[in-house]
């Protein structure tokens, strides 16, 4: 048996530069964090001999099937397809938060069943790799449009700016903060959800559709990644952070009209109201988790004027992927598996 633990993820700047589409043109950047809300996979193997089927999944519901191709669930399919896995396995998957809600919690997934399935045959990727072999599947196999931050947070953890350059590769660069600083920006972080669940895809994709005109929007998303990062490296007050956030949050509702629905304008409103000094609507926007970036005194203000909503504590600087439990351990001296990088084959 194979257990993996994935992270899933925030982003706070450069959100749409991470997208092929963009980054292959211009080059890209997010900076983003691995958070301590997961997806957890188990691999088993079993004698399919003994029963009427040879491959079990089992999510929000189970499938027992004789042939890869039966399965319904698309990435569980193409991902056991991916590693040469057709018989004899149950894979068990469970998520600390739902999906749909711009935790990149999708990614997470595909990334989280990647590692498992390897490990599982006895290889260990390095975490680009992964990642790598993540976007491949989403993108070229199953045909989601979906960016590329996801996947490289979810496979490498930590707190990050993550680089996308035009050749296709993903550079990630950690961001090694003081002690007192990471926990000051850990301090002033709240996480409320708006209600809402939306397909990320979809956005996205309207979107990506109007490029051209949001070119110019999307390069100043991207430039905020580094001020967000001398502010966080800086002396100054942290506060300048949250400042940012509130500059990205009005850039980003003219990406799209339906970034930012009414309910969540209005909890934004009554959130920067209370106390809080900017915010983000996490992931391609529509629903999901709202960010907030508050003042800790200002805390229990928010709350009150969000009290409807649900409010998630999480802790950033997550580890990415990575097997908290085998019944066979690789021995320190085995190889590291490469597989072949696709960053060359991303659709534009």
């Amino acid at each position: 048996m194979i257990i993996t633990r994935t992270p899933f993820r925030i982003s706070f700047f450069g959100g749409g530069s991470d997208y092929p589409d963009y980054f292959r043109q211009y080059g890209g950047a997010v900076l983003a964090t691995a958070i301590d809300k997961s997806a957890y996979h188990s691999v088993t193997h079993f004698h399919s001999q003994l029963f009427d089927y040879s491959i079990r999944i089992a999510y929000r519901q189970v499938e027992c099937v004789s042939h890869l191709d039966q399965l319904e669930h698309a990435p569980f399919r193409e991902c056991l397809r991916s590693c040469g896995i057709t018989q004899d396995v149950e894979v068990n998957y469970t998520g600390e938060l739902p999906s749909f809600t711009g935790l990149g919690t999708s990614s997470s997934f595909v990334v989280g069943l990647l590692n498992a399935l390897h490990s599982f045959q006895g290889r260990k990727l390095e975490p680009l790799d992964l990642a790598y072999e993540a976007i491949r599947i989403e993108r070229d196999v199953l045909g989601d449009c979906v960016g590329c931050q996801d996947q490289a947070l979810a496979a490498i953890g930590g707190l990050a700016i993550v680089e996308f350059l035009p050749d296709g590769e993903i550079r990630p660069h950690p961001l090694v903060l003081r002690g007192d600083r990471k926990e000051e920006l850990q301090q002033h972080m709240m996480l409320f959800h708006t209600g809402i669940h939306r397909r990320a895809a979809e956005m996205a994709r309207r979107q990506m559709s109007r490029l051209s005109e949001n070119t110019a929007r999307i390069r100043a998303l991207r430039g905020q990644v580094d001020e967000g990062y001398e502010i966080l490296t800086g002396q100054g007050p942290i506060s300048a952070f949250g400042e940012l956030l509130h500059e990205a949050w009005r850039l980003k509702q003219e990406l799209d009209v339906n970034v930012g629905p009414p309910v969540v304008c209005d909890m934004y409103h009554r959130a920067r109201m209370a106390g809080a000094l900017g915010g983000k609507l996490l992931g391609a926007g529509g629903g999901g988790f709202l960010l907030l970036f508050v003042p800790p005194e200002r805390q229990d203000q928010v709350r009150r004027a969000l009290s409807e909503h649900h409010e998630i504590p999480v802790r950033i600087d997550a580890p990415g992927s990575h097997v908290l439990y085998s019944t066979e351990v690789l021995p320190a001296d085995e190889p590291v598996v490469t597989v072949l990088r696709a960053r060359t084959q991303f659709a534009d």
